[in-house]
């Protein structure tokens, strides 16, 4: 009856942690933390032109080799054969760590945020193959392929969305 009995407080414990952290691939940013120490080096894999299936249609993101301090990126969503969206990003050195930033555009290129702007990501973690910022990872499988993992919130629903990617080879 002992061993029921710490068994079922261990499960309660077990479902009480899963259910607080329910995203698998993203974490959140704590401030007492702070960011860790990084350059663009740490995370010049992502360069590349990549692709992927996303929300009924197609998800391209275009990013750029670092140079002078920051990689910028051009992404674009296509449904029906039409453009759903577009987003411009940069990920700079900055105090000697990495942000990640970026800008929503319709398709007529009017945005989403105020003129002055931007949605930001802090630096979490780094490890090999993987970069962390607030509720969003890039994640290296291989050198042709990428997932990144991003914490969207809609309506004040949060939901981890999986973005797999594949390098556009010419």
């Amino acid at each position: 009856m002992r061993g029921l009995f710490f068994i079922l407080i261990l499960l309660f414990l077990v479902t009480g942690i899963t259910a607080q952290n329910h995203f698998n691939h993203t974490v959140s940013y704590n401030a007492s933390d702070g960011s860790p120490k990084a350059t663009l080096a740490d995370v010049a894999w992502i360069a590349g032109h990549w692709k992927a299936e996303a929300f009924g249609g197609i998800a391209e993101e275009i990013w750029s080799p670092p140079l002078g301090g920051s990689m910028m990126c051009v992404f674009r969503l296509v449904t029906d054969r039409q453009v759903n969206f577009y987003e411009i990003c940069t990920m700079v050195e900055e105090n000697e760590t990495l942000i990640l930033r970026l800008k929503h555009f319709h398709p007529d290129l009017k945005g989403w945020e105020e003129q002055d702007k931007t949605v930001d990501f802090k630096l979490v973690k780094v490890t090999p193959g993987k970069v962390f910022f607030d509720g969003f990872t890039f994640e290296r499988i291989n050198e042709n392929e990428i997932n990144i993992y991003v914490v969207i919130d809609n309506q004040d629903q949060k939901t981890e969305t999986k973005f797999n990617y594949h390098r556009v080879v010419k």
